[in-house]
């Protein structure tokens, strides 16, 4: 499975100078947050794969006009080809805003994911908007990283967490990837490609039936496809 991930700032090749079939290749494009919703939609739109986006800080003009055709995963895990995904969107607060959190918030949201993540045996892939403590992260107020962020790549293993937030081009010598024990932690800033093997973990029946009318904390993507 081919991943697309964005984050931050819009990629000219994929929309200024955008050529047909340019994204024909991904099966998935996932948002860090804090680019334009039109981006979003036109990515959606061109590359006619799902796409699934955490807030950032920045994005309270979703709020007003969410993007089209795209699915937010904030405080969400879901399923899709197999792969399990957590969506965890925001930063740690420097100043008021709807998508900042302190740590104690930050931990509050994770606790209440337990039971879909009990549910699910764990998650593979975690998309955040800001970094893990020291993991990609700036000592300034605004790009600090979470704490709790840590806590849960101690706790859960994912394979892999994507961010952005810390946008590469401010200090060329901060890595676009750390590895921390086997997760591998991603800055997507303008995008990142993956490709991972699919993962084909089941759902019951009635977790596809549940989504077609009230979505359930584990969701089952895969019925965008039938």
């Amino acid at each position: 499975m081919k991943l697309l991930a964005v984050s931050d700032e819009e990629c000219p090749a994929l929309w200024d100078y955008y050529v047909k079939g340019r994204l024909a290749d991904y099966d998935l494009i996932l948002s860090c947050g804090d680019l334009k919703a039109e981006y979003l939609t036109f990515l959606v739109t061109m590359g006619r794969a799902p796409l699934l986006y955490v807030h950032g800080n920045h994005d309270e003009h979703y709020l007003r006009k969410p993007p089209e055709g795209c699915v937010c995963i904030d405080d969400q895990l879901v399923v899709y080809n197999g792969l399990r995904i957590l969506g965890l969107g925001g930063c740690l607060r420097y100043h008021p805003g709807p998508f900042q959190y302190t740590e104690a918030q930050m931990r509050r949201r994770i606790r209440k994911l337990r039971l879909a993540l009990w549910r699910s045996g764990g998650v593979d892939l975690v998309v955040t908007h800001a970094p893990p403590q020291g993991l990609g992260d700036r000592e300034d107020p605004a790009h600090r990283g979470f704490e709790a962020l840590r806590e849960l790549l101690d706790r859960y293993q994912p394979q892999i967490l994507l961010h952005g937030h810390v946008h590469l081009r401010y200090n060329l010598d901060l890595p676009r990837e750390h590895l921390y024990g086997s997760c591998r932690v991603i800055n997507a800033t303008e995008r990142f490609v993956l490709d991972l093997p699919d993962r084909q973990v089941p759902l019951k029946e009635k977790d596809k039936l549940l989504w077609k009318t009230r979505p359930p904390r584990v969701r089952d993507t895969s019925i965008w496809d039938s």
